[in-house]
C-alpha cells in the first residue's frame, strides 16, 4: 500500500502517532495516508483560490513543507 517515504520532524511525527493511536489506526502510515486523502479531496473540489488557502493550511499545520 505504502510504496513512498515521506520524512516528519520528531515532534509532527509523534503528533501522527498519537492521533493514529487515539483514533484506532493500525499505523502512523495508516493515518497519515488517511489525512493526506482528505486533504487532497478538499483541494480537488476547491476553487483555485481556497486551493492556495487549504495548502497554506496544511504547512502552517506541518503537514507539507
Amino acid at each position: 500500500m505504502f510504496g513512498s517515504k515521506i520524512k516528519l520532524d520528531e515532534d509532527l511525527f509523534r503528533r501522527c502517532k498519537s492521533h493514529a493511536e487515539a483514533a484506532g489506526y493500525s499505523s502512523v502510515e495508516e493515518f497519515v495516508h488517511h489525512v493526506l486523502e482528505g486533504a487532497l479531496k478538499k483541494v480537488k473540489h476547491s476553487p483555485p483560490d481556497e486551493e492556495e488557502k487549504i495548502l497554506d493550511r496544511l504547512k502552517g499545520l506541518g503537514y507539507i513543507e
